[in-house]
Parts: C-alpha cells; structure tokens; sequence
C-alpha cells in the first residue's frame, strides 16, 4: 500500500510528464497527444516505483526490461525516462528534431534505457515474449514488461504471441493493455471490434486483471498480483482516458495523431499546473 506522500509524489510527477509531454509535441510540432497523456500514469508507477532500474547502470544485467510496442506513445517514455535520470530534462525539446537522439518512434541504440526499436504495431509482444522466454531459460529474475495499445490487437502478430506466451506458460511477463477505445481512425469498437478483450486472452492461457489507468494503487497492486502468478503470463488491461488532463482532448480521437498549436499547449500547460496545485492542496 503506498503511503499518502508516495501517493502524491507519484501523482505529482505524472502531472510534471504530461507538461513535459505537451512542451516537447509544441516545440516538434508533430507527434501524438493522446496516448502518452493518457498513459502517464502508468509510466510513473512503473519508472518511479516498481521497475528494478538503474538510471546509473542502464544495462545492469538483472534489470527488468520494459518493451514499449505501440512505440508511437515514444514521448511519454521519453519524458519518463528524462525524469528518472535517464538523460537530461532539457533534451527532450530536441524531440523529432533533425539528429536528435529522441526520434519519432523509439531506437533502442540511440537512448539509455531503451530495450527496443519500436513502430511497427503488432510486434512488441513477441519480442517481450523472446525476452521472458530467454530469461526462464537463463533462470534469471529479471521481469518482462510489455505495454502495448487496444488499436495494435488489430494485427495478427499479436495473437501470435498470445498464443506462444500462453503455450509456454511465461509467468514472468506482465503485459498492460492501454484500453482507450480510441485509434488513429476513429473508436475501437466501429474500426475492428475487440470485445470480448478478457475472454479471448483467458481462451489463450493468461490470467486477466482489469484496473483503472488513472489510479496509481489500482497500477500497482495489478503489477504486483500479476508478479505472483507463478503458473500463466499476465494481461492487464488498464482502462484509461486518452488525453487524460486535458479535457479539450480526452476521448478525442482526433487527437491521436496531432501535436497541440501554441494556443492549445499554454491552455493545456495551464490546466496541468492547477491539476498539480490541486493535488497538493487535497493533501495538505
């Protein structure tokens, strides 16, 4: 259970990624706004309270590894990464920059911290489960991560991978599902149907935890269930917002694919300042 100061450390620095998520998409003026504000959240419990990382030793080999396959959502593992200690702060307005290190989809050897390339959609499952299945059979502790979008479930690939996962039964890797609703065309639902999400992935061997996105105990009592299940790999499936604490774009598709103007960066911007006044101010 965290404590009411890790509860606002944790909500505070989320509020101070989405700033540093919108800043960086204004100064490149392209980019996506959506999904990285909708998962800043579960970028900070996972950075900032339950990865085994070090920011000092990137490639310290029991680390875990975090595999991002909907590798479009980059600046808010940038920003998260920059945060952590990864590289500085001020290099994140470099983002799709020509020669940046921070390109529009992630490159594993440009960054520390990195454990893919990442952007065609579909493929992040099945190098996490590459990942996990070389750890068992190096009876390592590390744990595999992999974060993924409801859109990418669109792709065979994926199912290919659930499928392996599940065969193998890879108890150490824990994906986590950004269920938004939203892709780049429109809502999940109208595009290409994916419900039953849950039953499809029990009918292929994994156990299911379902969370809200947006609550930082809720994230990480998911991660920490899923750590215990010795038997089957774990989806969670995290319920979120996209554009979460802007609300001119939340639940906005068309927000997607679409950086922020001036104009819409300093409301927004100014909108997440009083986010963070207010989350201080219910904790004083």
């Amino acid at each position: 259970m965290l404590t009411a100061q890790e509860f606002i450390d944790l909500e505070l620095k989320a509020t101070q990624i989405r700033q540093s998520v919108i800043k960086m998409l204004l100064a490149a003026g392209s980019g996506h706004s959506a999904g990285p504000l909708g998962m800043a959240d579960i970028f900070t419990a996972l950075y900032f309270h339950i990865l085994k990382i070090d920011p000092n030793n990137p490639q310290k080999p029991d680390r875990d590894r975090l595999v991002l396959s909907n590798g479009h959502i980059c600046p808010v593992l940038y920003a998260t990464l920059a945060h952590r200690g990864f590289f500085p702060v001020d290099e994140l307005s470099t983002l799709r920059k020509l020669g940046t290190r921070l390109q529009g989809h992630p490159h594993r050897e440009s960054l520390p911290g990195l454990e893919t390339t990442s952007g065609p959609l579909g493929s992040g499952l099945s190098q996490a489960s590459g990942m996990a299945l070389a750890a068992r059979m190096d009876q390592a502790s590390w744990h595999t991560y992999c974060l993924m979008s409801d859109g990418e479930h669109d792709e065979g690939n994926t199912w290919e991978a659930v499928m392996l996962a599940g065969k193998y039964k890879l108890h150490n890797l824990t994906a986590i599902m950004d269920r938004n609703n939203i892709q780049i065309d429109g809502f999940t639902e109208e595009i290409m149907p994916l419900e039953n999400i849950r039953a499809k992935y029990e009918a292929f061997g994994w156990t299911v935890i379902e969370i809200n996105g947006h609550n930082m105990q809720e994230i990480i009592d998911g991660v920490e269930r899923a750590k215990v299940i010795f038997e089957k790999p774990t989806m969670i499936i995290a319920h979120t917002i996209p554009g979460k604490g802007v609300d001119f774009m939340e639940n906005k598709f068309e927000w997607h694919g679409k950086p922020p103007n001036a104009k819409e960066a300093k409301i927004a911007l100014h909108k997440l300042r009083t986010l963070a006044g207010k989350i201080r101010s219910e904790h004083e």
